[in-house]
């Protein structure tokens, strides 16, 4: 019997052995799959310079897929998956169903977004982030340097990264001042790169009386950007935008205040080690101001005591005096604003 006991264990222990030596990958390669092509200075090419300089820093191969549009990539998952990539990440919410169906059928890890709830041991992650402590000092400064008292929110979608920071955006203006009006546009359910519809939108949250508007949108963020440099506030002053993720002050023309700026690098970095750990799949991650994975953008169009001002709060809020919370459901991000427009409540 202590003989049969002894066996019994010692195959316990060579299961659990094996099982862990399936789950620890190896990490040659990595793949990024993108909707529109790197040059947005936005969502797209911020996923693609993080992709590169993160399997720069392991040491490994990354392959570049981009401006696949929005419709069925699911051929070019099995080609890059049969090519050896040891991750595809997979950098658009229209791609996470796809995504999940072929790893399951190739066995090959995939990172997705906006589907928190998919994750799966060792073959889904998902890094659905949120720059709301971005988006709410955006807010702040919105308010201190709005003119009209009458910021406007122009949306390509509203996907949970887009939500938190919009909610976070509405908090940090009615935290600054209360009495700042918000107007809320939506261009459409997926506009991520409707140029023309981002111009027609912004223009009229602008004729709403907006002189201060925070965009997301990729592609049709320069869409925003054209209706801000060809229209007049209510006072014949300037407009201004803030933009997310990227730095568009090359094509800003002096209308640019800000931008969230988004690092994902430490994301696809942390992804490449919980490959190698054997955790891929079994935890979310986070984007930050902590860690200036999260930061606002400093232009000449904000004056230095505004800056100063915005980075105490920024360090109340690191040290948790000032706390928030991400908001992700569209009903409640809607709930913050003074108004929607006809656009968004359809």
């Amino acid at each position: 019997m202590t003989v049969l006991i002894k066996r019994s264990m010692l195959a316990a222990l060579a299961a659990t052995f094996m099982a862990g030596s399936a789950i620890a990958a190896e990490v040659k390669s990595i793949a990024i799959l993108t909707p529109q092509e790197g040059t947005d200075f936005g969502w797209n090419q911020q996923g693609i310079d993080a992709a590169k300089a993160a399997a720069k820093a392991a040491g490994i191969e990354v392959t570049v897929a981009s401006g696949l549009g929005y419709g069925d990539v699911r051929p070019t998952l099995r080609e890059i998956a049969a090519d050896g990539a040891s991750l595809i990440i997979a950098h658009a919410s229209g791609y996470a169903t796809s995504a999940p169906e072929i790893a399951e059928e190739t066995q090959v890890p995939v990172a997705i977004v906006d589907s928190p709830k998919a994750l799966k041991a060792g073959l889904v992650a998902d890094y659905t982030l949120s720059g709301h402590e971005g988006a709410y000092l955006a807010g702040r400064v919105a308010a201190k340097m709005s003119r009209s008292k009458h910021v406007g929110i122009v949306v390509s979608g509203e996907p949970p990264s887009w939500n938190s920071q919009s909610a976070g955006f509405a908090q940090g203006v009615k935290a600054e001042n209360p009495d700042v009006k918000i107007t809320y546009a939506v261009i459409g359910p997926a506009a991520y790169s409707d140029a023309a519809g981002g111009r027609r939108v912004t223009e009229s949250v602008i004729g709403a009386g907006a002189d201060i508007i925070f965009g997301q949108g990729n592609g049709s963020s320069f869409g925003m950007l054209q209706a801000v440099e060809t229209s007049k506030a209510a006072d014949g002053g300037k407009v201004l935008f803030i933009d997310v993720i990227g730095d568009k002050t090359s094509v800003g023309k002096g209308h640019l205040l800000s931008s969230v700026v988004w690092d994902i690098t430490p994301v696809y970095s942390a992804m490449i080690k919980d490959l190698k750990d054997g955790t891929f799949g079994t935890k979310r991650y986070a984007i930050s101001l902590a860690d200036n994975s999260v930061k606002l953008l400093k232009t000449d169009q904000i004056p230095d005591n505004v800056w100063g001002e915005a980075q105490k709060i920024r360090e109340q809020m690191i040290s948790g005096e000032i706390k928030l919370q991400p908001v992700f459901e569209a009903t409640a991000v809607r709930a913050l604003m003074t108004n929607v427009s006809a656009a968004a409540a359809k």
